[in-house]
């Protein structure tokens, strides 16, 4: 019989009554490191205190109107966004699939309104994830995302991943946009060069194509950066964001110019929760706290401090670990034995991790991480591996 709950997760036997901080404890009272945060949504952990009274604040004032009206809340965080970026215009999102929808609506909306409606190809990138909605899923293309779900919405080809010669000869005078994610989260936290960035910046200078860039995972500092396109030094035309965005209250966005948004007057979008001023009183909260060059470089020293470990942990466990990636806090071990094995022997440590594509646990801890709480789950990773090592 099935459960009252769609089984479309895998999930774990574990259930979580409360948490603080880097720290969760189950309904029995067991506690957890968490270094998993939701996903990279929880960016300065559970319960953070100014979180916990901006949301409470706001709940006793007023919860959705909805966008028939003006939202002051909303007005700031989308201030606050704009200062802080590229952007000149934010839409506010429920979700990261939400915010891919959107984007990809805003490249062909902009296009047609250019006279020029058959320019709707997007570019994307293999082991690309932009969400579950139809449309994110053709734009990703891997057939574990589209089986069964056809037909798919046309106007989408997936480009291997790092292939120069094969993005070069695809972003013709006719492509739409490329959209990508300057470290893919889901495929395994692969970081896209900063070189790459800049070529491919270029590229579509040159041709006159949207660059989209998707941060729903890599953006919110988790890089040690507010965004991760900053490493390179170049902008989008639109980027997506969600998840650390909310600290855990289900918001997303997508930021563009003006230019790349011309295309989308009144009546061509919309949302009923996105927005509402629950979400975007605490999202203001989180864009003050992480934005701050004193935050980010606390979590650059964080980040330092983690790799070190983890890299003396594939140095130790070569049988179980192979090397670390990513930047900052959006980190993985690429493993030797299959990840699965690795989160499930963390599991018996009590720790949290996530499993990612070509057999990578990413570690995706809170931005503000306590150092011991590092050296704790470090601990912890030894044990787990020690108890995979043949």
């Amino acid at each position: 019989m099935i459960s009252s709950v769609l089984p479309t997760y895998n999930r774990a036997p574990i259930a979580f009554a409360s948490g603080a901080g880097s720290w969760l404890t189950t309904t029995g009272g067991e506690r957890y490191l968490d270094l998993g945060a939701g996903i990279a949504v929880n960016a300065l952990g559970h319960a953070h205190p100014r979180l916990v009274s901006v949301l409470s604040d706001q709940a006793a004032r007023l919860w959705h109107v909805s966008n028939l009206y003006q939202i002051p809340e909303q007005q700031r965080l989308a201030d606050l966004l704009v200062a802080e970026t590229f952007a000149d215009t934010v839409f506010f999102t429920n979700s990261g699939t939400e915010a891919a929808e959107l984007a990809i609506k805003m490249v062909r909306k902009y296009w047609h309104e250019k006279g020029q409606p058959d320019r709707n190809l997007i570019l994307t990138f293999e082991g690309a994830f932009h969400g579950r909605s139809t449309g994110a899923i053709a734009a990703a293309g891997s057939e574990k995302m589209v089986k069964g779900f056809g037909p798919l919405m046309p106007g989408f080809q997936s480009l291997p991943w790092g292939d120069h010669d094969a993005l070069r000869a695809a972003l013709t005078d006719q492509v739409a946009a490329v959209l990508i994610e300057p470290v893919q989260g889901e495929g395994g936290i692969r970081t896209v060069p900063d070189q790459c960035l800049k070529g491919l910046r270029d590229l579509c200078d040159t041709t006159g194509a949207l660059l989209v860039f998707d941060e729903v995972q890599c953006g919110m500092g988790r890089t040690g950066r507010l965004f991760a396109h900053e490493w390179a030094g170049i902008t989008p035309d639109i980027m997506m964001v969600a998840k650390g965005i909310g600290g855990g209250f289900p918001l997303g966005a997508v930021l563009a110019t003006e230019n790349a948004a011309s295309g989308m007057v009144a009546g061509s979008h919309g949302s009923t929760y996105g927005g509402n001023p629950l979400g975007c009183a605490v999202g203001a909260a989180v864009m003050e706290t992480v934005a701050d060059p004193a935050f980010l470089a606390e979590v650059n020293r964080k980040a330092g401090l983690f790799r070190q470990g983890l890299e003396s942990l594939v140095a130790r466990h070569p049988d179980v670990f192979e090397a670390v990636r990513g930047q900052g806090l959006m980190l993985g071990l690429k493993c030797r034995a299959a990840n699965t094995d690795v989160v499930n022997a963390a599991y018996a440590q009590h720790l949290l991790t996530v499993p990612a594509a070509d057999n990578v646990l990413r570690l995706l801890p809170a931005l503000n991480i306590p150092d011991e709480d590092i050296a704790e789950a470090l601990t912890r990773l030894d044990a787990a591996a020690a108890g995979l090592t043949p």
